[in-house]
């Protein structure tokens, strides 16, 4: 039986296995510690944890500040709020000065379920990619997630990860290589080429299994760095089968679709197709429900592949 655990789980243990190994580590939360699990860090290192209340901007400031004086600062709070209520602190602070600050973030996406819209942030990718300097990462699963939270680390300069609610899907291995702004390829097919991130990697993976019983053999990627994205592998693998469908929970402007897109159009134009959140706000449900309401479960990435096949005929 497949292992679920959730990304933000991960987050908070690897937190603490860095704190204490890192002693210029410090961690900053906006009153949703336990939450976003950044809790198990206050608790090991009371002295380096700071809840700064409901003012994410000022935290961003803070954080920035803490990062002048060499401390490497991992910033948390839910994705709308972090990205959203503090997106001039983290351009005009953090980025245009190119500082050492970490902000991972929680509860992206529709994933979130019951909270409903208000708190299932699906634009922060695009909010985020947009600013210079900046590095956007979504893991796909908890494994990946201590990898990019380890890379940010040894990363000089922003970086936003992108973490969710719910339990995933385990696919990836300890021993599998993890390198920002490098992609892996989980599965590879003649057919077509799915490019996914974060929770809709391992639905991409069930999509190219069922695929594979009808006889379509499909290459998966999980593109867990969206900027800067892999240009070099999605231009090769374009010319390998012909056919691209992203797959991402979040808006289709400015994601993952539009960055791979961008890349191909310039480089190698093939027929693509997106799935994703179609100019539409989330709802509160069970993350299954709402899954299966913005189309981003198996079946439908299998609909869309056979389309991008359809259309290299022609």
């Amino acid at each position: 039986m497949t292992e679920m655990i959730a990304t933000r789980q991960a987050y908070g243990d690897t937190l603490v296995e860095l704190g204490e190994k890192n002693k210029d580590i410090v961690v900053l939360d906006a009153d949703l510690s336990k939450s976003t699990t950044t809790a198990k860090f206050g608790k090991k290192f009371p002295d380096r944890f700071f809840n700064m209340g409901v003012a994410e901007a000022n935290m961003m400031n803070t954080a920035a500040g803490l990062a002048t004086c060499g401390k490497i600062a991992f910033v948390s709070s839910f994705s709308i709020f972090a990205t959203g209520r503090a997106w001039e602190q983290i351009r005009n602070t953090i980025c245009y000065s190119g500082l050492n600050v970490k902000i991972v973030a929680t509860h992206s996406g529709v994933s979130v379920g019951p909270d409903g819209a208000s708190h299932q942030c699906i634009e922060d990718i695009s909010l985020m990619k947009t600013i210079p300097t900046m590095t956007v990462v979504e893991p796909c699963d908890a494994v990946e997630t201590k990898k990019a939270i380890l890379a940010a680390v040894a990363h000089k300069g922003p970086i936003y990860i992108r973490l969710g609610r719910a339990a995933v899907p385990v696919i990836t291995k300890k021993e599998d290589p993890f390198s920002i702004g490098k992609a892996s390829v989980l599965r590879s097919g003649k057919d077509v080429a799915i490019v996914a991130c974060g929770a809709l990697v391992a639905n991409s993976l069930i999509a190219a299994d069922m695929l594979s019983k009808e006889g379509i053999e499909a290459t998966v990627v999980n593109m867990h760095t969206i900027k800067p994205i892999d240009q070099e592998l999605l231009v090769k693998v374009a010319k390998e089968v012909n056919a691209v469908v992203t797959a991402e929970q979040h808006v289709l402007d400015g994601g993952l679709g539009s960055a791979v897109a961008s890349v191909l159009a310039r480089n190698y134009p093939v027929p693509m197709e997106m799935i994703g959140i179609d100019n539409r706000f989330g709802q509160s449900g069970e993350p299954d429900i709402l899954f299966k309401e913005y189309h981003l479960l198996p079946e439908d990435i299998i609909v869309a592949a056979k389309r991008a096949i359809e259309r290299k005929k022609k």
